[in-house]
Order: C-alpha cells, then structure tokens, then sequence
C-alpha cells in the first residue's frame, strides 16, 4: 500500500502566500495618492494595450499589479457588480468600501479554496468631496484589506516607494505636485540612492477629477501627461553665464 505524504494547512498556506508574493514582486510599480484636485494613479506600464490602471463607476477607479488576466477577471466581476446595483437601487449606494469588500471576499475564496492564489494586488479608490474623505483600499492576494492615510505603493519596491511618498505627500499640493512626487518615488525604486529617467511611454497616469461632476475618472495622456513631465534640467535652470556671455553686459556699440 503507498503511503499518503501529508502537509499541514499551515505549511499548504505559507507556500501559497510565498507563491504569489514572489511573482507579484516581479511587477511594475503602481502609486496612488489623494491631492487637491483628486485622487491620482500613476504606474509604470511599457504595454500600449494592457491597462493597469481603471475606471469602475462614476467616482471610483482601479489600479492592479500582477497578472493580468486574473486582476481583469476581477475588474470585469467588480464593474459588473457596480452597474448591477446602480440600476437596482441608486448610482449613490454604489461606493469605494462595497466594492474593495467584494474584492477581497473573491480574493479571499481563491487564496483558501483554490490551488493557486491569484498573484494581483490591487487599490479600489473613492473621490471624496474632500482629500481627507477619499478614500483608498488596498487587497492583496489572500483578501486582506486596508484603508490607506492618504497614498501608497504597490509592486516590487513598494516599501521604498512608500517612504519616498511619506516624505512628501500633501493633501493640498494640487496635481502637478502630486504627479511630480510620484514620478520622483517611481524613478528613485533602485533603492541605491540612483535614479531612473522615465518616460511619457512608460506611464500609465489617470486621476478622479474631485470637482468634475458625474464620471469623474480620466485618463491623463498625448499633451496633457508631456505638460506633466518636469523638464530638462537645463531648460529649467539655464547658465546665468551662457546667458551674458562673459558675465558683463555687452557693449551696445560692438553689435
């Protein structure tokens, strides 16, 4: 008679928790953050035709790392969960907190019930009337969920992105400042003290417009993300000396 090789639960569950944590820290980094004119999500995204970032009703969006095709089967579940109670009861009862909870109760049934987690963590954002009222919800890959202060990363360098956003997010900085701080968090994931120079290609930016009425979700993109981009650093300072020639003002009679 063959023997039964047996694992405990306890072992059956790290292994998966190892699983999935392992090849989500292989993706793209994605920062969400509340500023003065909305909430503002911003990944890194070299594909021109898979999104990481999204709209799921009138006033909430969506950012995921991981694999794809499993955060788009819970996006698809969440919009239309989302539509489904609009139509029934009224576009307000639709909201930021229903929807992450539906996330992880779906993310939580996989992780248990399931051979293999789903390797996404995802943020389910709410514009509030106020940057203080925002809110931000974070799932990971077993349906844990928190309610983040504010801002936050996901991906492979999430924690030192984090740090980098703790030092300078302000809920009133309008959204200029808030996209400059998130580019500076994005580009500094080394965690060596170098930085890296990216580019409108590999940005995916969107934001819940606070003041815009009904859909507030739109995608930041063409002129609209190049007027975001910070210039060059010789553009932005220019040499006082190259300016004047030699420093002294030129003589009117030797033009």
């Amino acid at each position: 008679m063959a023997m039964q090789f047996y694992t405990s639960p306890e072992q059956i569950m790290r292994d998966r928790a190892e699983f999935a944590r392992k090849n989500i820290s292989r993706g793209r980094n994605v920062v969400v953050l509340s500023c003065a004119d909305g909430v503002l999500l911003v990944a890194e995204n070299v594909s021109s035709a898979l999104h990481k970032v999204y709209e799921l009703y009138d006033r909430i969006g969506l950012a995921a790392v991981g694999k794809y095709n499993e955060f788009e089967i819970l996006r698809t579940g969440l919009v239309r969960m989302a539509d489904l109670r609009g139509y029934s009861y009224d576009r307000r009862d639709v909201n930021a907190a229903s929807l992450a909870k539906a996330a992880a109760q779906t993310l939580g049934g996989i992780f248990s019930e399931q051979t293999k987690p789903f390797e996404v963590e995802i943020c389910v954002a709410g514009v509030g009337a106020r940057p203080e009222e925002d809110e931000l919800y974070r799932l990971t890959f077993d349906g844990s969920i928190n309610d983040e202060p504010g801002y936050f990363a996901m991906g492979g360098a999430a924690e030192e992105l984090g740090e980098v956003l703790g030092e300078g997010h302000d809920f009133e900085a309008p959204l200029a400042e808030a996209f400059a701080l998130a580019l500076r968090a994005l580009s500094s994931d080394g965690g060596n003290g170098t930085r890296r120079e990216l580019t409108t290609d590999v940005l995916e930016v969107a934001v819940l417009e606070r003041a815009r009425p009904g859909r507030a979700f739109r995608r930041i993109e063409g002129l609209a993300l190049e007027a975001l981009m910070p210039r060059a650093e010789s553009e932005a300072e220019p040499d006082p000396e190259a300016a004047s020639g030699d420093g002294e003002a030129p003589d009117p009679e030797e033009s």
